[in-house]
C-alpha cells in the first residue's frame, strides 16, 4: 500500500486559509511593540488562554513558530487531497464551559458523535469455517450485552453494573477538574486567616468523598491499582478486559499491570461531547478546525495571532519581573504578562533566564518524564479496511464499525503487557497495540470520493532503541510495514 512511513515523511503540509486569519486584516495584523499579554505558542491551550484574556479586555498577542496554529490539534494535507489530523485525532476532554464561553459552535466548530464507538476484531482460527468473532460497543446497553455474551454470559450481566460504578466515580471526580487545587502551602505555613480561607478549597474534595460514600475504598483502588486488578474483579473474558484496558494505557509508557493505570482509564472516560458523558468524536475538517474555532473566537474580540514567529527569550528586568519576549529576528515585544504554551522544559530551561529560577525548581523541571510509547502513522487509502469478522459492504460504503476506535492486537491484557515489555527492553513491540480510526467514515470532507484517511495510533515504541540500533529510515519503514500490512490496508495512495 503504501503510503508507508517513507512517503509520509517526505510529504509537505498545506492548509486552507482559516477564518481567523481572514478576520485579522492587514491593519489589525501589524505587530505592535507592546501588548497587555503575550502567549508563546498557538497550541489549543495557548489559544484558549488568549481568547479568555482578550475577552477580559487585555490586548493579547500569540506567537506561533510553525506556519499553522494548533500544536497537536492540527489538520494538514500531507498527501494531496487528503486532510489529516496529524497528532491528536479525537475530541472529548475539552471542558464544556470552554465550548460555551468561547462560542465555539458560532465560530464554526462541528462535531461527529460516534455510535458505536469501539470495535475489537479478534484474531482467531476459523475453526469449522466459522467467522472470527469481534466485540462492538456503543451506547445501546442491550446490544452491548449481546456482544459481550459471545465471550461470557457472566460478563454480559456484569457490564451494566460496571458502567454504573464507573459513572459514579466520574460524577465525583470530574468536577475537580474545574476546581482550584487544595492550597497545601496555606495549610502548612499560612496564618490562621489564610488557613481558614484555604478551607474553601477542600469543599470539592469533601463533596467527591460524599458522593463515593461507603465505596470509597473500591474507588481508591481504581485510582491507584493496575487496571488488570480492577477489571479482574468485574470480568472474566479477555477480549472485553483488553478492550477496556486500552483506555488505561493509551498514550502512556505503562502496562495494564502497572499500578496507577486505573486512573488513566478514568481520565479517558471523564470527557463528554454534546452532553454525552464519556463520548469521543471527530471534528469536522479534522482537529485543526477546533483550533481554528478557538482562534476565531479570540480574534473576533481583538486578539492577534502570528505564525512563523519564534520566541527565543523571555525578558526579565533587574527586579525579576517579566517585561516581554524576544523573537528570533531580534524583535522585542514588551508585556508584563507572558504565558507559555511551550513544554515546561522549553519554557524554563531555554526561554527563561536561568538566574531567576531556583536551582531546585530547574532540577525538577529537567527531570520531568515526557517519554511516550506512541508512533502515529497517517495513511491515505482508496478503500476502507476490510475485516474478516465484519466484511465490507459490496458498495464500499462505511459500516457502523468503521466509525469506531478499532482495537488491533487487543485480544487479551497479557498481549498488551508483552508489547510494553518489548519496548522496555529497547525494541518496538512485536505485536503493537493499535488504535485505528477512520474519521472520513463520518466526515467526507477529509478525502476524495471513495477514498479515506486512516489514523494508526500505535504503541509501544521506545524513543531510544536498544542493541546499538537507531531510528534510521530502515527501522522506521520496518515498523511502518509491521503496523500497516497489506491484509489490513491493501491499497494506499
Amino acid at each position: 500500500m503504501a503510503a508507508s512511513g517513507r512517503d509520509l515523511s517526505r510529504a509537505v503540509g498545506a492548509s486552507l486559509c482559516p477564518v481567523w486569519r481572514q478576520a485579522q486584516s492587514e491593519a489589525r495584523g501589524r505587530l505592535k511593540p507592546e501588548y497587555d499579554a503575550v502567549v508563546i505558542g498557538a497550541g489549543h491551550n495557548g489559544l484558549v488562554a488568549a481568547a479568555y484574556l482578550q475577552r477580559l479586555g487585555m490586548n493579547t498577542v500569540v506567537f506561533e513558530r510553525r506556519h499553522v496554529i494548533g500544536g497537536a490539534a492540527v489538520t494538514e494535507e500531507i498527501v494531496p487531497g487528503f486532510k489529516f489530523s496529524r497528532a491528536s485525532y479525537l475530541l472529548s476532554l475539552l471542558r464544556p464551559q470552554i465550548y460555551t464561553d468561547l462560542e465555539l459552535k458560532k465560530h464554526g466548530l462541528r462535531l461527529y458523535l460516534r455510535n458505536p464507538h469501539s470495535f475489537t476484531p479478534i484474531l482467531e482460527e476459523r475453526a469449522g469455517g466459522k467467522v472470527p468473532r469481534s466485540l462492538l460497543l456503543g451506547t445501546d446497553m442491550v446490544e452491548n450485552q449481546k456482544q459481550i455474551a459471545q465471550f461470557s454470559q457472566k460478563d454480559a450481566q456484569a457490564f451494566p453494573r460496571y458502567e454504573k460504578f464507573m459513572s459514579r466515580l466520574v460524577l465525583a471526580i470530574e468536577p475537580l477538574l474545574d476546581a482550584a487545587p487544595v492550597d497545601v502551602v496555606a495549610f502548612r505555613r499560612g496564618s490562621l486567616l489564610q488557613r481558614l480561607k484555604a478551607l474553601s478549597t477542600l469543599r470539592p474534595l469533601l463533596k467527591a468523598g460524599y458522593i463515593l460514600g461507603a465505596q470509597l475504598p473500591q474507588y481508591y483502588q481504581v485510582l491507584t491499582a493496575p487496571i488488570t486488578k480492577v477489571l479482574d474483579q468485574w470480568f472474566e473474558s479477555e477480549p472485553l478486559k483488553a478492550t477496556l484496558a486500552t483506555d488505561a494505557v493509551i498514550g502512556a509508557m505503562t502496562s495494564p499491570y502497572t499500578p496507577g493505570s486505573g486512573y488513566v482509564l478514568l481520565h479517558h472516560v471523564m470527557g463528554s461531547l454534546e452532553g454525552m458523558q464519556g463520548a469521543w468524536g471527530y471534528v469536522q475538517g479534522g482537529m485543526g478546525a477546533l483550533s481554528d474555532a478557538i482562534a476565531s473566537s479570540a480574534t473576533a474580540h481583538g486578539a492577534s495571532i502570528f505564525t512563523d514567529k519564534t520566541v527565543v527569550k523571555v525578558q526579565v528586568n533587574s527586579e525579576g519581573c517579566v517585561q516581554g519576549v524576544v523573537l528570533q529576528d531580534g524583535t522585542e515585544v514588551r508585556s508584563k504578562v507572558v504565558l507559555s504554551n511551550a513544554a515546561p522544559q522549553a519554557t524554563f530551561l531555554e526561554l527563561v533566564p536561568q538566574e531567576w529560577l531556583p536551582e531546585e525548581f530547574v532540577e525538577r523541571i529537567s527531570q520531568v518524564d515526557t517519554q511516550s510509547p506512541v508512533t502515529k502513522i497517517n495513511v491515505a487509502v482508496d478503500r476502507l479496511p476490510n475485516f474478516l469478522a465484519v466484511p465490507n459492504a459490496p458498495g464500499g460504503q462505511p459500516l457502523p464499525h468503521h466509525q469506531c476506535s478499532i482495537h488491533l492486537n487487543c485480544e487479551d491484557t497479557l498481549l498488551l503487557h508483552q508489547a510494553f515489555e518489548d519496548a522496555m527492553h529497547g525494541q518496538p513491540s512485536q505485536w503493537p497495540m493499535i488504535e485505528l480510526c477512520i474519521p472520513s467514515s463520518l466526515d467526507p470532507t477529509l478525502a476524495p470520493p471513495g477514498c479515506h484517511v486512516v489514523s494508526l495510533f500505535t504503541q509501544y515504541t521506545p524513543y531510544m532503541l536498544g542493541g546499538g540500533k537507531v531510528w534510521d529510515e530502515q527501522e522506521r519503514n520496518a515498523y511502518a510495514d509491521k503496523v500497516t500490512p497489506p491484509p489490513l490496508l491493501p491499497d494506499a495512495i
